[in-house]
């Protein structure tokens, strides 16, 4: 009788398995890491690993970052903000020419 052994989630993904993960292409990955943009990475041993937690809620945060899919930042839900009306500017000294 063979062994089975349970089924674990991993809770890690490699750059190319995390790439996939979020639609994106390994160079994009690679080089969001090299310029340290994008979500959170570590080096376990030689290979560059990603949380799965942790790209969620990078994901997570650039939505609530972007106006488009959080209603708290788009202008357009916001109440348009009065002029302040501050001292006018003295007219300018009309030339000699039109005297």
């Amino acid at each position: 009788m063979p062994h089975t052994h349970p089924q674990y989630e991993t809770a890690f993904l490699n750059l190319p398995k995390a790439a996939e993960y979020l639609g994106l292409s390994t160079n994009t990955l690679y080089v969001w890491r090299h310029r340290r943009q994008g979500p959170p990475s570590f080096r376990m041993g030689r290979r560059v690993m990603y949380r799965i937690s942790a790209l969620d809620q990078w994901v997570h945060d650039q939505e609530m970052s972007d106006s488009r899919s959080n209603a708290v930042l788009n202008p357009l839900n916001q109440q348009p903000q009065r002029r302040v009306e501050g001292p006018r500017k003295p007219a300018l000294p009309t030339s000699k020419i039109d005297q």
